[in-house]
């Protein structure tokens, strides 16, 4: 017989859904949860509530979260009436006046602003459900209430000090180094979602990077709307600076003592200890030779760069409200390339933008080829409410926006199967996650909310037989990238050299490397 919440702390489940920034979040609340003195389990019939953490980036992601929310109210209404069912994330903070309509099956809502207080919304669905259970039909549903009043502009911020239980691996950590986005850009409801910019203060994230360090953490991933405006906002009126060549002229008269990016960077690799630290979500209109320098003076920071570009062609990018020119955006990649070597540049496009020619596309499918990016993923462009290429005329039909992602996939595969092949008899530094299973191995495809499809078909994959451990390089974040598939013993959760053997179209094969 199940026991009852009143004899024991409250047992919590949770669904994380969405990006890594997301999955932050979600540390928060289970954090949080904790040291109200909830439980937390993972297993759905164990839990009196169930929290769904959604995304809300584009179409695909709002259908995974409400597919979720629908099948978790489905099996509380036949298993588990009590069970009290709290949606968070971005999702409610995007449609927090429409959902409560739409999606009665839920019991309450929660924002951004909201997370620091989640147990006290626990008890209350818990409460809530339970006197409604008491005198409602079995096969009545029970309305949402409006426990909480989501903000419309979201001020929350993170420290060091909030309580956060990891959601990763033991090795590897996310660390929010600002919240929200200053960016105009005209497909995008990030910053209505998210809010503006807001940095954390620098010696607070310092002081987290070394408390995971302490605790075993080998990669630090920092992460936010966009890292390279990181402090920005931290100095007076200037926190509306976004074009190239203004937010350069804005750094350099900065005073000494200013945070930002690069001085981040520096005292991060500054802390002892071995580890990496990845920086992910940058900008190209934030990029300055500073920060150029800075990466390639850092050994800790990893030789990897994740800047979305989003398009080439000068109308895309003006339409887009990008505030980069495709001359900018050839003449940084020649920079950063020339002064970090070594450097793997991972981007993202998106295809079938309102406005995009069979020209504007050839131009990117051209851009894609000539420039042979390390790691690339696509969108199809996905009309967003509330946004201003939602408006736009020109609206390109599906089947057009699909065809124009396979064809910029393939042009991807050719260079990355290119790319994997010139590995092959290298020695390389690799961070050793796990054993990979059948399903890893098997795997095809690989899709992010936030960097698209990554990979098409593998048509070598099946060269990977038999037992491997699966690790990745400095070019490889987690969960997005390529792998590098080891056969042989190395320590888990550890760095290691191996020297690459072979390769499919977008993995690397490695043997531990000997004297």
């Amino acid at each position: 017989m199940k026991e009852e919440p009143a004899n024991r702390p409250a047992r919590v489940g949770l669904i994380s859904l969405g990006c890594a920034k997301n999955l932050v979040d979600a540390e928060v609340m289970v954090g949080t949860l904790l040291q109200a003195g909830l439980e937390i389990t993972t297993e759905t019939a164990q839990a009196d509530v169930v929290i769904v953490n959604t995304c809300a980036f584009i179409d695909a992601a709002k259908e995974e979260s409400v597919d979720a929310i629908l099948q978790s109210a489905e099996w509380r209404n036949m298993r588990q009436r009590g069970q009290g069912l709290i949606v968070a994330g971005c999702l409610p903070q995007r449609f927090r006046d429409q959902l409560p309509a739409l999606l009665s099956e839920v019991d309450t809502f929660l924002g951004i602003d909201e997370v620091p207080q989640v147990a006290t919304i626990v008890r209350q669905v818990l409460a809530q459900r339970f006197a409604a259970t008491q005198h409602v039909p079995r096969n009545t549903i029970i309305p949402a209430s409006p426990l909480v009043t989501i903000t419309p502009r979201p001020r929350y911020l993170l420290d060091c000090t909030t309580p956060r239980f990891r959601l990763t691996p033991r090795h590897l950590a996310y660390v929010k180094i600002a919240e929200g986005c200053n960016h105009p850009c005209s497909f995008c409801v990030i910053p209505r979602i998210r809010g503006r910019h807001r940095s954390r203060l620098q010696a607070d994230i310092v002081g987290e990077a070394k408390a995971l360090v302490a605790d075993g953490v080998r990669e630090l991933n920092l992460i936010s709307q966009d890292s390279t405006y990181y402090g920005m906002d931290l100095q007076p009126d200037r926190g509306g600076i976004s074009a190239p060549e203004r937010f350069d002229a804005a750094v350099k008269s900065f005073p000494v003592q200013a945070s930002t990016i690069c001085t981040l960077l520096r005292e991060l690799s500054a802390l002892p200890g071995d580890f990496w630290i990845r920086l992910l979500y940058t900008h190209p209109a934030h990029w300055t030779d500073e920060l150029i320098q800075t990466i390639a003076e850092c050994p800790k920071v990893a030789r990897y760069v994740d800047i979305p570009l989003q398009h080439i062609h000068p109308n895309m990018l003006e339409r887009m409200r990008r505030e980069t020119s495709r001359q900018y955006i050839a003449g940084l990649i020649r920079r950063i390339r020339a002064g970090i070597p070594g450097i793997a540049l991972r981007t993202t496009f998106i295809v079938g933008f309102p406005g995009e020619t069979e020209a504007c596309f050839e131009d990117l499918l051209d851009f894609i080829r000539e420039t042979r990016f390390e790691r690339l993923g696509v969108f199809t462009y996905s009309r967003e409410e509330g946004t201003r290429a939602g408006k736009m005329a020109g609206q390109i039909p599906e089947r057009i926006k699909q065809k124009r992602r396979n064809l910029a996939m393939t042009a991807q595969h050719n260079v990355a199967a290119q790319i994997a092949r010139s590995f092959v008899g290298r020695r390389i530094g690799v961070l050793v996650e796990g054993v990979a299973n059948s399903a890893e191995l098997r795997r095809a495809r690989v899709r992010s909310w936030e960097h698209g499809l990554i990979r098409g078909r593998d048509q070598h994959a099946s060269v990977l037989k038999g037992r491997f451990l699966v690790a990745r390089g400095e070019a490889d974040a987690p969960d997005i990238d390529g792998r590098v598939y080891v056969r042989g013993e190395l320590p888990l959760g550890e760095f290691a050299q191996v020297e690459v053997v072979g390769h499919t179209d977008y993995d690397l094969i490695a043997e531990p490397c000997r004297g």
